[in-house]
């Protein structure tokens, strides 16, 4: 049982970090910089800890900049204003995604360029062989040590985790919660649950500061990869902007919605 909880954990919040630290604030926003051979470093981690759900960066950056350009309009391509439920939502950025990530569909021009590649190991990463194995070894390891087979029941999120990652913080994100500022879309911030996104659910402090790698901005809120990304530049493996490192504004309360000053 341990050992099935432990793997579990391991690879959800491993998966999720690199999802967060590489294609997001990294790939999307670029809000900080590394060499080429610790971003060849850092994409494979990406994809040995993703395994079958693995998201190409072009594809997942393509529809974050889009998100942020169109943040809950018609036009963003996960937004929970313009869906039912978070399953038509999720199939269709799928669509998206795949459009993009596959070359089917070219973006405009402003939402591509400047995104990790690495074409041999984003093919494999897309290929859907490589992915069934990823899946049979996640079941490999359910079958040496699962105690019983309700704990089967966990293996479907290893074969979707990086959907599910995104399923959770665009739906919740954007649903519920409270803001800390008065964006022009409705993302909001999810304390309770963020230890299951490493800081991602701090969707509204990012809205408002997108090129900032803190996501949290009041003093009860951690974003712990964004203490990765401290202590991976005091040791010189990525290298923060300056203009990047500034403090989010100081805070003032109006009503029920915390807005803020600029310092």
């Amino acid at each position: 049982m341990y050992i099935i909880l432990a793997f579990f954990v391991l690879h959800w919040q491993s998966s999720v970090f690199f999802q967060t630290f590489f294609l997001h604030r990294f790939g999307a926003h670029r809000q900080f910089t590394m060499s080429k051979g610790w971003e060849r470093f850092f994409h494979l981690a990406t994809y040995l800890t993703q395994g079958s759900s693995f998201l190409s960066p072009r594809g997942y950056a393509i529809l974050h900049r889009m998100h942020h350009a169109y943040s809950d309009t018609e036009k963003d391509p996960h937004s929970p204003e313009n869906y039912g439920n978070v399953f038509s939502m999720m199939l269709a950025t799928k669509k998206r995604y795949d459009a993009f990530a596959y070359h089917r569909e070219e973006p405009e021009p402003r939402f591509d360029g400047g995104v990790p590649s690495w074409p041999a190991l984003d093919r494999l990463g897309q290929n859907w062989m490589m992915r069934v194995l990823w899946g049979a070894a996640y079941t490999s390891v359910y079958l040496a040590f699962a105690p019983s087979l309700w704990w089967f029941l966990l293996l479907p999120a290893h074969f979707v985790m990086g959907p599910i990652h995104g399923a959770i913080v665009n739906w919740c994100g954007h649903r519920y919660g409270y803001r800390n500022f008065a964006s022009a879309d409705v993302s909001r911030n999810m304390l309770p649950i963020d230890f299951l996104t490493a800081g991602e659910l701090f969707q509204n402090n990012h809205h408002e500061f997108s090129m900032s790698p803190r996501f949290a901005a009041r003093w009860f809120e951690i974003d712990p990869t964004y203490f990765v990304i401290v202590g991976l530049d005091a040791v010189g493996v990525i290298k923060i902007a300056t203009e990047q490192r500034a403090r989010y504004p100081r805070e003032r309360k109006t009503s029920a919605l915390v807005v803020s000053d600029a310092e």
